[in-house]
């Protein structure tokens, strides 16, 4: 690049010191503390122009010397100028760069001859960009990046009915390139309430970004890691899904969100701050005014830039964001290392779920929908079941049962009834009766095991007690049997407790005749 020029105040004192004071050109330059040859490139320059010393008086002006010293290089306002924010739009384009558009630059001008060369092109933009927006540095790709993340602020709703007010949660998500905004409004911060918003904001975008970039709250980061955060698997599964990859900020690395932080400062100054002195009792009367002030928001012109968040987005990331998946992501939770009992079932939500009997003490993963309850095992579903919510009930596909009716290796009801003649004959009776009571009979294993096992720390002959008390009162699973044993009722005589107890007999009882 050409030598920046001397300022008009140094080139005067130049010519004052070799002309006024007749100094030599050297003791020139060191007192200006430049070279001798810029010295002699000024002096020259003045001669050329007929300047002597003094100037005169018309000259004091600095644009009509400057003039007169250098007439054959043309004011950069002869130029055509860039128009840079077309350029800061084009450069979001994938494979698009500064020596391209500085090529068409000098094609779609017919006075080429007046266009800057690339450096300074390169140049002006690089200082006319410290103007711009402070994200503009991060040169976001078009459609590549979604910021997502809660504001900081919350919106407050009023229950009608009690009074009380909750403090709702705001979702926000940017797109890097053009700001385009997305918000939803929730109660909390939960799995349901992180991931819903995601499916409806790719939706409200019409298409899906390349990557999603959250912040590491719980709902989407399970373990935050510089090198390899976990993933909540839920939050995976609908990346997976609409075909996007998960890449959470650093801890405590604001500027990797910084898009976002400013979608949020955007949400709260023109969307939450404007309906501060609103009243809600609902959230679907927060969802309509907010969607207002969304509107508004995105159509607002932008000081920085020509046009809008929306006209940026029609332009910019909507040709480079991908197609929405056809089929709607449907919320799942997943749960792991869920252990397979001996009776080859599961417990989920208090419900029981059959497995492939050779998976009896190995674990599992639950993965549940609204209408599903789907098992795996080494990454390979073993088993789908319709969801139930009846408490303490079973699910069994009779294709899971063995056809021997042994689970376990060796497990078998005869096992358990051979068990059961070492403890006394009301134990063996009580475990026939829970056999015989389930729909399938490996469903007893569970509570016969159960009650075997309570030998252990009771003793055979407690046990045996406590089975006689159990069969007595019809009280035919695990649970009873050890409540009698813990509070040492099988201690108490059957027979007593049968014998009728004698009538009280005394003066401030009533008896029947009152009531007539």
């Amino acid at each position: 690049m050409p030598a920046d020029r001397l300022t008009m105040r140094k080139i005067r004192e130049i010519l004052r010191l070799r002309w006024g004071v007749k100094l030599s050109g050297r003791a020139t330059a060191k007192s200006c503390n430049v070279s001798p040859s810029t010295v002699t490139e000024y002096i020259g320059r003045a001669q050329a122009a007929g300047l002597s010393w003094p100037l005169a008086p018309e000259l004091d002006d600095d644009a009509a010397l400057e003039a007169l010293l250098f007439p054959d290089k043309p004011n950069n306002t002869q130029r055509i100028a860039p128009d840079f924010p077309y350029i800061y739009r084009e450069l979001k384009r994938d494979g698009v760069t500064l020596m391209l558009l500085w090529i068409e630059y000098h094609q779609n001008n017919e006075h080429s001859e007046h266009c800057y060369q690339y450096s300074q092109f390169c140049e002006l933009y690089r200082n006319r960009r410290q103007n711009l927006e402070l994200v503009m540095h991060q040169q976001h790709k078009a459609g590549e990046k979604l910021f997502v993340d809660y504001a900081g602020q919350t919106i407050p709703i009023i229950d009608p009915q009690t009074g009380a007010s909750q403090a709702y949660q705001l979702f926000v998500a940017t797109f890097g390139a053009s700001s385009y905004t997305y918000v939803e409004v929730h109660k909390s911060q939960t799995l349901e309430n992180w991931c819903s918003p995601h499916i409806r904001a790719f939706e409200f975008f019409r298409g899906v970004p390349q990557i999603l970039v959250p912040d590491n709250l719980k709902a989407g980061v399970k373990s935050p890691c510089f090198y390899e955060p976990e993933l909540n698997p839920t939050y995976q599964e609908l990346a997976k899904h609409y075909d996007c990859v998960v890449i959470p900020a650093r801890v405590l690395k604001p500027k990797d969100k910084a898009k976002v932080e400013n979608g949020v400062l955007q949400a709260e100054r023109w969307i939450l701050a404007p309906l501060r002195n609103q009243t809600f009792f609902s959230r679907q009367e927060a969802v309509s005014a907010i969607q207002e002030r969304l509107t508004w928001l995105n159509n607002r012109p932008l000081s920085q830039l020509d046009g809008t968040r929306a006209s940026l987005f029609e332009e910019i990331d909507k040709p480079a964001l991908k197609p929405l998946s056809p089929q709607r992501y449907e919320l799942a939770h997943w749960k792991s290392k869920v252990g397979v009992n001996i009776d080859y079932h599961i417990c989920f939500e208090k419900h029981y779920y059959s497995v492939p009997y050779q998976l009896v003490r190995k674990r599992v993963e639950v993965r549940a929908t609204q209408s599903t309850v789907e098992l795996f095992f080494n990454n390979q579903r073993v088993a789908s079941h319709l969801k139930s919510n009846e408490p303490g009930r079973y699910t069994t596909d009779p294709s899971h049962r063995p056809a021997s009716h042994q689970s376990w290796g060796e497990w078998s009801p005869e096992r358990l009834v051979r068990w059961a003649h070492k403890m006394g004959p009301n134990t063996v009776a009580l475990l026939e009766d829970i056999l015989e009571r389930k729909p399938h009979v490996e469903q007893g294993f569970r509570a016969c095991l159960g009650i075997l096992r309570l030998a252990d720390s009771y003793g055979s002959e407690r046990l045996e007690k406590a089975c006689q008390r159990a069969r007595y009162f019809g009280m035919y699973n695990y649970r009873s049997v050890s409540s009698i044993l813990k509070s040492g009722l099988e201690q108490q005589s059957l027979q007593t407790e049968e014998e009728e107890r004698p009538p009280l007999d005394h003066e401030n009882i009533r008896g029947p005749h009152y009531y007539n």
